[in-house]
C-alpha cells in the first residue's frame, strides 16, 4: 500500500512482471460496482488483498483493489525489473502447511510455479557454514579444537541452571551453548532488529527458532527427516518459487481478477476513511486530485496503525495513540548486477561477520534463472535499519558504493564485474514486538470490532503481526468467508502456519519479532 523509494520506478507503469498490460481498472459484472450494495474494497495490492479479490470475483463479488504503488502488484512480494534483471524484495520463499493455500498458488500460476532446492549458508571468520547446521561442515569449518570447545560450553549450559529464561541471549544459550550462541546467532540478530540480543525477549526465539536445538539439527544432518514426521520450516530444503519471482504469482492474480470483472486501481493512495450509517467512504490521493469511493465491506492490508488513526470521525484517544506507538523494523536492498560472474550455489548467505554491514544476500539465479539475463550474475546485498536513519538516508550512489566494497572483501566477486546497480527501499518490512505491543493492537482491534462494522484487517501490516505469505492469504480467505458465507471468523486467531485457532485464545504460536525483555 505504501510508495516504495522512487529507485524502483524504472519500470514502466504500464506493463507487468510478465510484460502485458496492467490490469488497472475493469468493469464489475453488472454496473458500476458502487452502485451494488454487496460492494467490496480491498486495500492495497499485497498477498492478502489480491488473494482477497481473486476469491471474490470468482464468486462474482463486484470488488475494487486501490493500490498506492504506480508499477507494481504484489507490495513486498512483488518483483521489482530493471533493465532486464529481476529482484525479490527479501527473498520469499513458497511453502506452507496448508492445503488450501498451495492448492490456490497452484490455480493462479500453474506451470509458472517451480521447485528450487534450498541451500544457505553463514559467514562467519572468513568461512561459510551450512544452514541449518550440518554435523561434517561445522566440525570441518570450526576445527577439532573450537568443535570441542562449542561442544563443551553446550554441554556446560545443559548442566547449569538458568532459572527464567528472560532474554534471546539466554534461550539460545541454553540450547545450543554460549560458544555457538557468539557464532552463529548474535550478529545477525543484532543487525536484522538494531537491539542487543541480551535486550531481545526470549519468546521470539522460541518462536523463530521453533522446534529446533542442536540436537535436532545435528541428527538432521546425520538422518534426514523421514516422510511422516513433522518438518520443522528451519530445516526445510525445497520450496516452490515463480520463475519470474514472486510478483508474477501477484501480477496474475491481479490479471485474473481484472478478467473476471474486478476493478483495479494503481497510484491511488487511501488517505481516509469515512464512517456512515450504512457504508463506508473512502477517500484516495491521486495525484494532485482525490477519488472517493463507497463500499459496505473493507478488506485492508494497509498498516494498522497508519490506517486506522485515519478513519472518520476520529478514534478515541487511546485508540489514537495506540496507532502512534506501532512501529516497524525496514530494511533495504542494494542490487548489484555482475558481468560474467559465477556467483555462489547458494540461494542467500546470512553475513555474521560484524564488519560487514550487510545481513543477507541474495543470489537471484539461484532462485530462478529466468530472474538473470544470460552471463550476468545479480546479488541484492540486504541492510536492516529504520527508515529516516543514516544508512537510510544515505544516497544511492553511497550505498552502491558500500555494497561493492563489502562484496569484493568478501571474496565474491571483483569490483569490476559490478556492471550496475540499484536501491530498493521497503520502508515498514516488519512490525516489531516491543513493550506494551499487545495492549496497543488490542485496543486498535477492539477499536475495529465494536466500531467499525464492515471493516476487516488482513496480512501482515493489516494485523501488525510478522507473518509469512501462506499466513497473510489465510487472514483474507476467512475475511472473505466472513463476507460471502455470513461466518464469524476471528482473523486475529490465524497462526503461523495458516491455520485458525477457534479456542478464542491468541494462539502460542503466533510468529513473533523481538521486544524487550522487561
Amino acid at each position: 500500500m505504501l510508495k516504495g523509494s522512487e529507485n524502483e520506478r524504472s519500470h514502466n507503469a504500464g506493463t507487468d512482471a510478465l510484460g502485458t498490460p496492467h490490469p488497472q481498472s475493469g468493469t464489475c459484472r453488472g454496473s458500476d460496482p458502487q452502485d451494488r450494495k454487496d460492494h467490496v474494497i480491498c486495500i492495497g495490492g499485497g498477498p492478502a488483498s489480491l488473494t482477497a479479490a481473486y476469491l471474490l470475483t470468482q464468486q462474482h463479488w463486484p470488488v475494487t483493489v486501490l493500490e498506492a504503488d504506480t508499477s507494481y502488484w504484489g507490495g513486498i512480494a512483488r518483483t521489482v525489473e530493471h533493465d532486464g534483471f529481476r529482484y525479490d524484495i527479501g527473498g520469499h520463499r513458497f511453502f506452507s502447511k496448508s492445503a488450501d493455500v498451495n492448492k490456490l498458488w497452484r490455480e493462479i500460476l500453474g506451470d509458472d510455479f517451480i521447485e528450487v532446492s534450498r541451500k544457505s549458508r553463514i559467514f562467519y571468520n572468513n568461512l561459510f557454514f551450512n544452514y541449518p547446521l550440518q554435523l561434517g561442515n561445522v566440525l570441518s569449518g570450526l576445527g577439532m579444537i573450537e568443535s570441542a570447545l562449542c561442544f563443551l560450553s553446550f554441554v556446560r549450559a545443559q548442566l547449569t541452571p538458568y532459572g527464567k529464561i528472560k532474554s534471546f541471549e539466554q534461550w539460545v544459550s541454553k540450547r545450543f551453548g554460549r560458544r555457538l550462541f557468539n557464532t552463529f546467532f548474535k550478529t545477525y540478530t543484532e543487525k536484522v532488529w538494531g537491539m542487543d540480543c541480551a535486550d531481545i525477549s526470549a519468546d521470539w526465539a522460541a518462536q523463530r527458532i521453533n522446534q529446533l536445538s542442536l540436537w535436532k539439527a545435528l541428527l538432521n544432518a546425520i538422518v534426514k527427516n523421514r516422510s511422516n514426521q513433522p518438518v520443522i520450516k528451519t530445516l526445510i530444503d525445497h520450496f516452490h518459487y515463480p520463475r519470474l519471482g514472486p510478483g508474477m504469482m501477484w501480477e496474475t492474480a491481479a490479471k485474473k481478477v481484472a478478467e473476471r470483472g474486478g476493478r483495479l486501481l494503481m497510484g491511488h493512495r487511501v488517505e481516509r476513511l469515512e464512517r456512515r450509517q450504512d457504508d463506508w467512504e473512502v477517500v484516495c490521493a491521486v495525484g494532485d486530485q482525490d477519488a472517493r469511493f463507497t463500499a459496505s465491506h473493507i478488506i485492508s492490508s494497509a498498516p494498522l496503525g497508519d490506517f486506522v488513526s485515519n478513519i472518520s470521525p476520529q478514534p478515541p484517544q487511546d485508540v489514537v495513540t495506540a496507532c502512534a506507538n506501532l512501529r516497524h523494523r525496514d530494511f533495504l536492498v542494494v542490487c548489484l548486477m555482475l558481468r560474467d560472474w559465477k556467483g555462489f550455489d547458494d540461494n542467500w548467505l546470512y553475513i555474521h561477520d560484524p564488519n560487514i554491514r550487510a545481513g543477507r544476500i541474495q543470489n537471484f539465479k539461484n532462485w530462478s534463472s529466468e530472474m538473470v539475463p544470460p552471463n550476468f550474475g545479480s546479488v541484492g546485498m540486504e541492510y536492516f535499519c529504520f527508515a529516516g536513519d543514516g544508512l537510510w538516508n544515505s544516497s544511492d550512489e553511497t550505498l552502491i558504493e558500500l555494497a561493492t566494497a563489502e562484496l569484493v572483501s568478501l571474496g565474491i566477486a571483483a569490483a569490476a564485474q559490478v556492471d550496475d546497480g540499484l536501491v530498493i527501499r521497503q520502508p515498514k518490512a516488519y512490525p516489531i514486538y516491543d513493550e506494551g505491543y499487545t495492549e496497543r493492537v488490542e485496543t486498535v482491534r477492539r477499536f475495529i470490532e465494536t466500531q467499525c462494522p464492515g471493516l476487516q484487517m488482513v496480512g501482515r501490516n493489516g494485523t501488525h503481526r510478522y507473518n509469512n505469505q501462506d499466513h497473510s492469504m489465510m487472514t483474507a480467505m476467512l475475511a472473505v468467508e466472513n463476507i460471502t458465507k455470513s461466518a464469524q471468523h476471528d482473523i486475529w486467531q490465524v497462526n503461523i502456519d495458516a491455520e485458525l485457532c477457534e479456542d478464542g485464545a491468541i494462539p502460542d504460536n503466533t510468529r513473533l519479532v523481538p521486544q524487550r525483555v522487561s
